[in-house]
């Protein structure tokens, strides 16, 4: 099957229900994105697909060939993303197993909500738990990468 992920269109060898997130750790060494719950409920396996987020621990390879999927390591090679910049400024990360679900839904917000208000952002970010509880850090990034989106 073809998957076009992080820009690069790419072969691989798996079955139609193979979970996206395994098709990109196990088959493509992409490992930025996380196994968290395998049922959905964590957010640590978001990834984009078409520039929406989307849990690929649930979905099936199959049902994204042909899409656009991007992963945290496709959002800049080089931590340049307005995000990524403010995830650091801010020091948001204490353990960080659940930052690249966090990033990747925070990057798909503002890039429909530019400017967003904390409801949004808490609305946009409720499905990705982090067990550490630096949900008020993250909050203060989205809006510090709204400002650096800004410049």
């Amino acid at each position: 099957m073809k998957l076009n992920v992080n820009g690069s269109e790419r072969e691989v060898d798996a079955t139609d229900d193979m979970p996206l997130l395994w098709v990109l750790r196990d088959l493509m060494g992409l490992t930025g994105t996380k196994f968290g719950c395998g049922i959905a409920q964590c957010g640590a396996c978001t990834v984009h697909v078409d520039g929406s987020p989307l849990r690929a621990c649930v979905t099936p390879a199959s049902a994204v060939a042909g899409k656009k999927i991007t992963t945290i390591e496709g959002l800049s090679a080089d931590g340049s993303h307005p995000v990524q910049k403010a995830w650091a400024e801010l020091d948001v990360v204490q353990c960080g197993y659940c930052q690249s679900g966090q990033i990747m839904s925070a990057a798909a917000l503002l890039a429909v909500v530019p400017a967003p208000t904390d409801s949004d952002i808490d609305h946009a970010l409720s499905g990705n738990l982090c067990r550490c509880g630096t949900y008020q850090r993250i909050r203060a990034a989205v809006h510090r990468a709204a400002e650096l989106g800004k410049a």
